[in-house]
């Protein structure tokens, strides 16, 4: 429950509705038994033809109100009676009406207020993560938390919630009459109750953990359904339809089977209720008649007191059907503060400065790396110094710490010993979104969103025209075919840029890099997919992109980086060569040379 009430932090802006929303509820409750109450004038005075008597058996502040009021009724004859008291019912039950659909909306714009800031408090939370949080989380769960887990706050904070209460107002309220009316038979109501909230809080506990489980499961269920539609043409390709049905429908089924029996848990609390309120109404029967006959109470008071009995049992119904919705909403509260309370593993320091400009170099000073729940450096001591408007080409074979180590330099991880230096101060110095400005990526991996081609090129650079857009895309080699497209620049590409080539996708990536214009350049792999033609497009576009910027370069393909000022050779996480290219060659035993004439075929 500790999560639970974690979220009322988050209701406090909404302080308004619910002070309205709660008034609406008590004024909606008021004329509800209000109404209830022409039970004793409608039986007694018009039905019978009795004088009407106050049968209470305690005193209270309104009694002699209550009295007055009762003498007056009785001044009047039956058929009018019975008309007043139905207009009475019909302006009590409209005045009900009217309160009762202005607190559905207010609490409901509360709940709903909630949930909104909630999903939009983790989603931004979650851009300040590391990248490291990403590659140990799934797409898919992350998703179902911000989707499936947010939409059940709804519920444990207006929805069946705010009806409870409104129903518990209710509750308390007729308690109360109940209780002036006879105290004995209120007695029996409350010694009884404890039969209800026994049962249902176990039942609740026990719902709280199934729902958690079954959290788990449409994090699961959204997991597979990200990765096999992101990778449905490898899905075809491989005939494996009928492999990823059956491992959705797995999931899918244990999802169902937890809901089935969190269904079969709470369907126990309405007969509990329904029970309890048959020995409650049994006992009042026995009691209540003896009561009538004895003549110490009319049967238009019994037939009120009946009134008051049942209109309890429903609010009793609501709340222990509500503890359900707030054990649901405790689990799913706990889920999302999973990811609120995570703390961003990259962040500025208190003293952190802007990053003005690269003037001298880039340095890996003694650069260590280990990824997290790994026994083993990724990187080990790399020192390299890049001087500025230098090309650095990183080559190794796979899994040599190639990527790891270009990722470090925007700090999408920090090292584990070590620092990587800009004019000589260490980066953690600078603030990293003015670090990460100063940084422009191309990778193999192209990244484009369903957005316009435009919109894609000055992603990052909004504030930018279309004729900026333009240059770049032209610089790039990626005006002619932008504009072979009906839309031009207003073709939206679909998802990951679907409705692109490759080497189309490529050059919209160096169209965005070259638009921001950033003095350090990482190329992780940026022509190894293409084919030769669209290569030279590409590696044209990157000559021009690479000119006067410090440019660290990732290739398989050692023909792209032969002309670099600098290359370094790195196996194992650890650099094991360094020089130009010639030189490189020249040392036979060297790795650099294996690789070469492994790929030369010499």
């Amino acid at each position: 429950m500790r999560e639970y009430i974690r979220l009322f932090k988050y209701v406090r802006p909404y302080t308004a509705y619910l002070v309205l929303g709660l008034l609406s509820m008590f004024l909606a409750t008021v004329f509800s038994i209000v109404s209830l109450w022409t039970l004793v004038p409608i039986m007694d005075k018009v039905l019978m033809g009795k004088e009407l008597v106050d049968s209470t058996s305690l005193n209270f502040p309104f009694k002699d109100i209550l009295n007055s009021f009762l003498g007056y009724l009785n001044t009047i004859d039956r058929i009018n009676l019975l008309y007043g008291a139905i207009v009475f019912i019909f302006i009590s039950l409209l005045i009900k009406g009217i309160f009762t659909f202005a607190q559905k909306v207010l609490m409901e714009k509360m709940g709903q207020g909630v949930v909104r800031d909630i999903r939009e408090a983790v989603y931004a939370h979650i851009h300040d993560l590391s990248v490291g949080y990403f590659s140990e989380s799934r797409t898919g769960e992350i998703m179902s938390r911000i989707t499936y887990d947010a939409s059940l706050l709804r519920e444990g904070l207006s929805g069946r919630v705010a009806e409870s209460i409104f129903e518990g107002m209710q509750l308390l309220l007729c308690l109360f009459l109940i209780f002036i009316i006879d105290w004995k038979l209120s007695l029996m109501v409350l010694l009884i109750s404890p039969a209800i909230i026994g049962p249902i809080s176990v039942i609740g506990r026990k719902i709280k953990k199934l729902a958690t489980r079954s959290q788990d499961r449409v994090a699961d269920i959204s997991s597979i359904m990200q990765e096999t539609l992101t990778g449905i043409r490898i899905v075809k390709a491989f005939n494996m339809k009928e492999y990823e049905k059956e491992r959705f429908g797995a999931e899918n089924q244990k999802f169902y089977r937890l809901m089935i029996k969190a269904v079969k848990k709470e369907a126990f609390v309405s007969p509990i209720v329904e029970l309890v309120g048959i020995v409650v109404l049994a006992g009042i029967s026995i009691y209540g008649f003896k009561q009538v006959v004895a003549g110490t109470m009319t049967a238009g008071w019994l037939f009120y007191f009946y009134g008051l009995v049942v209109s309890c049992l429903k609010p009793a119904k609501t709340l222990a059907k509500t503890n359900v919705d707030v054990q649901r909403a405790a689990a799913a509260a706990s889920k999302l503060f999973e990811i609120l309370d995570k703390e961003p593993e990259i962040t500025d320091r208190n003293d952190a400065v802007e990053l003005s400009d690269l003037r001298k170099n880039v340095e890996f000073r003694n650069v260590s790396f280990k990824y997290s729940g790994c026994d083993e450096n990724t990187l080990n001591s790399i020192s390299v110094k890049v001087e500025t408007g230098k090309v650095l080409a990183i080559v190794g074979p796979s899994g040599a710490g190639k990527s790891t180590m270009v990722n470090l330099i925007p700090r999408f991880y920090d090292p584990a010993a070590g620092a990587i230096l800009i004019d000589g101060k260490d980066i953690r110095q600078f603030k990293v979104e003015s670090l990460r400005k100063k940084i422009g990526i191309v990778t193999q991996d192209t990244i484009l969103f369903n957005d316009t081609i435009a919109n894609n090129i000055s992603y990052g650079n909004r504030e930018l025209g279309l004729e900026d857009i333009t240059e770049a895309a032209k610089k790039a080699n990626a005006d002619s075919f932008i504009r072979s497209f009906q839309k031009g620049y207003d073709t939206v590409i679909g998802e990951r840029g679907v409705k692109l080539s490759g080497g189309e996708k490529q050059r919209i990536t160096i169209a965005r890099a070259l638009l921001k214009n950033p003095p350090i350049l990482i190329l992780d792999e940026a022509t190894s997919s293409l084919d030769t033609e669209s290569e030279r497009l590409v590696q044209d576009a990157l000559n021009i992109l690479m000119k006067g910027r410090t440019v660290f370069v990732i290739a398989h393909r050692l023909s792209t980086v032969k002309n670099a000022d600098s290359i370094i050779v790195l196996e194992r996480g650890r650099l094991v060569q360094s020089g130009a290219h010639s030189e490189l060659l020249n040392d036979e035993k060297g790795l650099y040379k294996k690789l070469y004439n492994l790929q030369f075929n010499l």
